[in-house]
């Protein structure tokens, strides 16, 4: 651009208010100053936007014409009136001498104006554009530039107001264009060394983007003006983004190269090896910025993932056993969580976590569970078991281990349930199989409710694999536990384990057989006064009056009620006159007075009592009777017990010992030696239970009496003396009955007893369903009777109770349908 001679002098003041004039009215017009001109004359021509006319509002400047011959201007780059009102003409004014200014001013004020030449000063965009480029090309060539960036900077301005911003912002394109290219070719056949070329690939992406901000840093007022204001055009610094991004793809070596290499060291990273993850991390956001990530890199990267795993997850599969897999899988994962962390994008997590999973865990969740569940369990594996939860539950195949653990469950359940030969440790082995499975459901499954429910099915399922036994064997558990004798059992312990055994019974079926049995034992309990706890025993009723209603405790708290009443009798008793006058001296005898309903079915057992325990028995019989009228009594002699005191040569000792031990022993008062005849014709004692009681004073561990000849069993011909020799360390003695093979028998009686009290149950069901629906088929009421029936049946077994009523005549066929029952009135 030209600028005026140092030896003009300019029309300063003229010159200032015409472009304060000018500025004030354009709006939005800008002016560049220019430098080395002490002021301007500006001559501006303003459209009707602005509130001026073009011709009226333009102010001019008049030079005398050998002024005019100083300045260098053509006339063809003169504006006229219609000229665009956003250009902008600049010209300056002078004159030789200082009063030349003054002349002209007050030429200007006494006349008007007369018609002239209108001049501007010619801008020179080519040379302008040739400054911008030079400093282009010094900047990707990494030179310095003369020209400093305020200049440059002002270029640019001048060039967008010049109304030039798009072929300005062409020409920076293609010359941003050629250089991108350049840089990128440079690249095509370089190091073989994969790190090495994608260091170059590095420094040619960063030095790229240092260009790119220093061109935009000059060209600012061309992003925020011609970008800004013109659609479907890119800012300078996506161009450059999009020139890489267009010359990368073109050179399918580089592009083909960067990739392999990145893969290349991923790989090694994940076998081990040191990598450069900031140089991973700078290609991997170049990727990014250029909007190629997911199609170049992320697809074959998930590819390349899945082949790796696959093989790695055969391999370690083959090799290792299932805890050290799961190790290895966790690690993994954590690993590739890592990795995203660092230098992978956001978006790639959850693609790439899900490959490793599906490689890793869901392509062998049956070779895990079939090689290692079972392991696992019996091993108590906690930690382990919660590793495999927790893996398993991030490929949702949390019901195939939900499966194996059912089935494991069955498995070693059945092998506690159906050994036979271990029938007396079978509720404890269950006890403890059921404590081991709940910590395991709490600690290593996370408190599942299905897996809890799971455990419930399968627990429910084995214990019932053997009709009967286990609710038997659950009775006689809680009777080893309530009975006296346990010791080192605090309450507390006790009480835990009442609810430990509870939660057995809640999967029995057979409940009533429980209950049968349970009452057989808590009666000898009682009768004995071989309770441990009395709260223990009322405390064990409450729980199961919890679970089964107070119908199923009913006849169990009858039986304690009934105790209680006893003691109350004897108190009577024993204030009575009756008791005052007729007993014999030297004896002392309680009776249980017991309520025939809530108590176990006992066979009557004859025996011939002493002439003592008779008087004592029929001056009870006449206190109660006198007391009670209407009722009956019947004695129960195989339940008694007595405390006898025996004289032997090396010391007095007492005997607790059964009412039938009792009689046999007593009969040595009058004689030293008895045949087994003469006992038995003493006694009137059955055969067996004459044997047995023998056996126990003769053959066991305390000897009382002497067999003759010796030997384990009693044989008719055996004759007993008593022991004159015997002596023990304790004073009290007691002598254990020989029960095993009457418990064999009661058991049966018992079984045979519930078996009964259900045919009654069945017929009372179908009596009770007929009488309400009167006509019913075969196939609903056997429905039905399934649906009230709390105990296991077979459709046989009711089929035969349906028939038994029909012959009774509560029910008959349908004359023309023979399966449907109508009920009879």
């Amino acid at each position: 651009m030209s600028h005026p001679t140092k030896r003009t002098a300019c029309t300063t003041n003229t010159s200032s208010s015409s472009s304060n004039s000018n500025t004030s009215g354009g709006g939005g017009s800008h002016f560049s100053p220019m430098k080395k001109a002490k002021s301007q004359a500006v001559a501006c021509s303003l459209d009707s936007k602005n509130g001026l006319q073009p011709q009226q509002q333009q102010q001019h400047v008049h030079f005398d014409n050998e002024d005019e011959s100083l300045m260098n201007v053509e006339d063809d780059l003169k504006l006229d009136d219609t000229s665009d009102p956003s250009q902008m003409a600049l010209g300056v004014g002078c004159s030789r001498t200082p009063t030349g200014v003054t002349a002209n001013l007050s030429r200007k004020k006494a006349t008007p104006p007369q018609p002239g030449k209108k001049l501007v000063i010619k801008f020179n965009k080519e040379d302008t554009w040739a400054t911008l480029k030079s400093a282009i090309r010094a900047i990707f060539l990494k030179q310095p530039d003369p020209c400093d960036s305020e200049k440059l900077y002002q270029a640019v301005s001048d060039l967008c107001l010049h109304k030039m911003g798009g072929n300005l912002y062409q020409r920076i394109e293609k010359e941003c264009e050629t250089y991108i290219s350049a840089a990128l070719q440079s690249l095509v056949g370089q190091s073989q060394d994969l790190v090495v070329f994608l260091s170059l690939v590095e420094k040619c992406w960063q030095d790229l983007c240092d260009q790119m901000l220093m061109i935009r840093g000059i060209a600012l007022y061309l992003d925020r003006t011609y970008v800004k204001q013109t659609p479907n055009v890119r800012s300078l610094w996506d161009m450059g983004l999009q020139l890489f991004r267009k010359h990368l793809s073109l050179s399918h070596e580089v592009e083909h190269k960067t990739v392999t290499g990145l893969l290349r060291m991923i790989e090694r990273e994940r076998l081990g090896e040191a990598v450069d993850r900031t140089l991973i991390n700078h290609l991997l956001k170049m990727f990014s910025a250029l909007g190629i990530y997911c199609e170049s890199f992320e697809k074959p990267f998930l590819e390349c993932t899945s082949e790796f795993y696959a093989a790695e997850g055969v391999k370690y599969m083959q090799q290792s056993d299932v805890p050290e897999y799961l190790k290895h899988v966790e690690m993994r994962l954590h690993e590739e969580h890592e990795r995203c962390l660092l230098y992978l994008d956001a978006s790639t997590r959850k693609p790439l976590i899900a490959t490793a999973e599906r490689q890793l865990l869901e392509h062998h969740i049956s070779a895990i569970l079939d090689k290692g569940f079972t392991m696992l369990m019996d091993g108590h594996r906690m930690e382990d078991l919660q590793r495999l939860y927790s893996l398993f539950s991030r490929v949702n195949a949390l019901e195939p281990l939900r499966q194996a653990l059912s089935s494991y469950i069955r498995k070693t359940g059945q092998g506690i349930v159906m050994d036979e030969e271990k029938d007396k440790d079978m509720v404890s082995s269950l006890l403890e199989f059921k404590a081991s499975l709940d910590k395991t459901w709490e600690e290593s499954f996370s408190k599942n409710e299905v897996f809890c429910n799971t455990i419930k099915d399968a627990f429910e399922h084995l214990i019932n694999l053997r009709q009967n036994r286990p609710a038997e064997l659950i009775a006689k558990f809680l009777d080893e536990k309530l009975r006296a004798g346990n010791k080192g059992t605090s309450e507390e312990e006790l009480e835990g384990t009442l609810d430990k055994v509870l939660v057995l019974f809640r999967f029995i079926q057979g409940k009533d057989v429980f209950e049968a049995f349970y009452k057989k034992d808590l009666a000898k309990r009682l009768l004995l006064g071989k309770s441990a706890s009395i709260d223990a025993e009322k405390s064990m009723i409450s729980k199961l009056k919890t679970e089964c209603g107070s119908q199923f405790t009913n006849k169990l708290e009858g039986m304690f009620k009934d105790i209680e009443l006893s003691k109350e009798i004897n108190e009577s008793f024993k204030q009575s006159s009756q008791a005052r006058t007729k007993l014999p001296s030297g004896i002392e005898m309680s009776v249980h007075v017991l309520t025939t309903g809530y108590w176990p079915t006992y066979p009557p057992m004859d025996v011939r009592l002493p002439h003592e325990l008779n008087v004592y028995q029929d001056i009870f019989k006449e206190f109660y009777l006198s007391k009670y009228s209407g009722r009956r009594l019947m004695w129960h002699n195989s339940l008694g017990h007595c405390v006898l005191k025996a004289e032997f040569p090396k010391g007095r000792k007492e005997l607790a010992v059964s009412l039938f031990q009792t009689v046999v022993l007593m009969l040595f008062n009058d004689a030293g030696k008895l045949s087994f005849q003469d006992i038995k014709d003493s006694t009137g004692v059955e055969d067996k239970e004459l044997r047995r009681t023998l056996q126990s004073l003769a053959c066991g561990k305390v000897r009382v009496l002497q067999k003759v000849p010796k030997g384990r069993d009693v044989e008719d011909d055996d004759s007993f003396l008593f022991n004159e020799g015997f002596t023990a360390p304790l004073y009290r003695l007691k002598v254990n009955a020989i029960q095993m093979k009457e418990t064999v028998e009661e058991n049966t009686s018992t079984t045979e007893r519930v078996f009964q009290d259900r045919q009654y149950q069945v017929d009372a069901a179908i009596v009770r369903i007929m009488k309400t629906r009167k006509v019913l088929s075969h196939t609903l009421l056997i429905t039905e009777l399934f649906q009230q029936l709390k105990f296991p049946i077979k459709p046989a077994d009711l089929k035969k109770r349906i028939e038994s009523l029909i012959d009774r005549e509560y029910l008959e066929r349908d004359k023309s349908n023979p399966q449907i029952y109508n009920y009879l009135a």
